[in-house]
């Protein structure tokens, strides 16, 4: 197995679970939305803050640099995930459940992201219909995972 497609079960994995474990969470701080989403805060610290400083400071894995650009569309990829951590928490804190908040928001994100880096990074050639079935197909993956999930 190659070792990125390692960290896209690790992905899966890790954001497969977040709705629920936020919704459990939620529940046993009370209903406390904005309670939990500290709590990722300070999980987010630890993950992305003292993981990549020990790292860096460690053997040799990548420079202590940074560019003006770089850290500008890097923190607002940042921002971005958080705002979207920060959606998922108050759909699930107004009345959503993980069984709907976590299909719409992990169909409809890789539709967004397709159409989004497309007309970041143009295609060199038109994509095939497929291409569009399958940005429709997920749609429609996630109405069925709506329309039959167990209640």
């Amino acid at each position: 197995m190659k070792l990125w497609l390692l960290f896209v079960v690790g992905a899966v994995v890790s954001w497969g679970t977040y709705v629920p474990l936020m919704h459990h969470g939620q529940t046993l701080l009370k209903g406390g939305a904005l309670r939990a989403f500290l709590c990722v805060g300070v999980a987010y610290f630890f993950t992305a803050v003292v993981i990549p400083l020990g790292l860096m400071a460690g053997p040799k894995l990548e420079p202590f640099e940074f560019t003006p650009d770089g850290v500008k569309f890097a923190t607002i990829a940042g921002i971005a995930g958080a705002a979207g951590a920060l959606c998922v928490i108050l759909a699930l804190k107004s009345g959503g459940t993980p069984l709907v908040v976590a299909p719409l928001v992990f169909a409809g994100a890789p539709i967004v992201n397709a159409l989004i880096s497309m007309l970041w990074h143009k295609p060199k050639n038109a994509p095939e219909a497929m291409f569009y079935v399958g940005l429709a197909l997920a749609a429609v993956g996630a109405g069925m995972v709506l329309r039959f999930r167990p209640t």
